[in-house]
């Protein structure tokens, strides 16, 4: 199946700031820079063979029969056909209609650049926990993530290599992290939060799963999922990756804009005061969506007949699993609560200058706890 991107480029805007102290456009940069000397950007090359290998119709089983689990557990009767969402991430095909049928539902390859890139945006915390649910206290819209990790070069899915997502909850707040515009900056038990914050181990067909609630948003950012995958790292006794990791993909993966809309309708999100961007507003995803082949958007199926029921969502993609780099984190979870990284790029822990970010492709941070996680 061939996917297109039509969304259109956002313009950069003077000052474009996710958080205070992080600026967009020079995440926007970096983006486009890494786009325009990427080996590849889609796994378009890749269908063929994954169809051969009945990879696509593993695809179609595994992820209808998670729906179904998921219906049961919430006491859902199961959706007709004729009731299945025809706008699932319609932007990448020729368009679903209500008939369409689950063998097409499922199966699509959405793709986007997920090889080794310059910065993870804001707010990643090492030291996370290996878990599959990463709800915890938050209140939100259920949604399960099906995220499938293939080799771009093989075109081989990639077992045993752990995906790490991590977004803001309701109301546009990220846990782990104490700074100015990341919520209550006066709340410094946040930095010990982990709530939203997740790592599973991809299986024989290079699936991870995750059960969390749909993204908020926060001001000059459009909803989003950050997704890092690590392809040289080691499960610990702690059952975490323990804080000196390394990474063969960051990125972000994004929602339509009708399905974030209806969201924002609901509590917890209505009560979100931060100004709102929209995907078309967004600059990292102009960058990223700009470029041939390139679709980060996550195609979606309701669990019942309401939003208000959950949802089902997935995102197959590519990575260059030979290319690893150490990632340095805004912060890093110890057993003993969070640590903010002194030495993170835009300029501290969060104690009076700018927050925390992180950076990827960058060395060892040298002010880093020596605690074990």
């Amino acid at each position: 199946m061939r996917f297109t991107n039509i969304l259109t480029a956002a313009a950069l805007t003077g000052a474009a700031l996710a958080h205070p102290g992080h600026d967009v456009r020079q995440e926007a940069a970096e983006r486009r820079d890494f786009l325009q000397n990427a080996k590849r950007t889609s796994l378009a090359h890749c269908a063929d063979k994954l169809k051969a290998r009945n990879v696509q119709a593993e695809n179609v089983r595994r992820r209808a029969a998670r729906v179904d689990a998921a219906r049961q557990k919430r006491g859902l009767k199961r959706r007709d056909l004729d009731t299945l969402l025809a706008t699932s991430h319609n932007k990448t095909c020729s368009g679903y209609t209500p008939q369409t049928d689950a063998a097409t539902l499922f199966a699509g390859y959405n793709s986007c650049v997920l090889t080794p890139e310059v910065t993870q945006g804001p707010y990643y915390v090492a030291g996370e926990y290996v878990r599959e649910n990463m709800i915890e206290d938050q209140s939100g819209l259920d949604i399960i993530l099906d995220y499938q990790v293939v080799d771009v070069d093989t075109c081989e899915p990639v077992p045993d290599v752990y995906v790490e997502i991590w977004h803001c909850n309701a109301t546009g707040v990220y846990s782990g992290i104490v700074a100015s515009g990341n919520g209550d900056s006066s709340d410094a038990t946040n930095i010990d939060k982990t709530w939203l914050r997740a790592i599973q181990k991809s299986d024989d067909s290079g699936v991870a799963q995750f059960e969390s609630i749909f993204p908020g948003h926060y001001t000059s950012r459009a909803t989003h999922i950050h997704v890092m995958v690590h392809t040289n790292v080691t499960l610990l006794a702690n059952n975490t990756l323990g804080t000196e990791n390394y990474a063969s993909h960051i990125g972000q993966t994004f929602f339509d804009q009708s399905l974030i809309t209806q969201v924002e309708q609901l509590s917890p999100y209505s009560t979100n005061t931060q100004t709102l961007t929209t995907n078309a507003e967004d600059s990292i995803l102009s960058e990223e969506a700009a470029t041939d082949g390139v679709d980060p958007f996550m195609e979606y199926t309701l669990l019942g007949d309401s939003i208000s029921d959950g949802l089902f969502a997935w995102l197959a993609f590519g990575i260059n699993s030979t290319l690893s780099d150490s990632v340095s984190p805004a912060a890093y979870y110890y057993a003993d609560g969070g640590v903010a990284n002194s030495d993170s790029s835009s300029g501290g822990g969060g104690s009076g200058g700018s927050p925390p970010n992180g950076t990827f492709n960058g060395s060892a941070p040298t002010g880093a706890p020596t605690s074990t996680a």
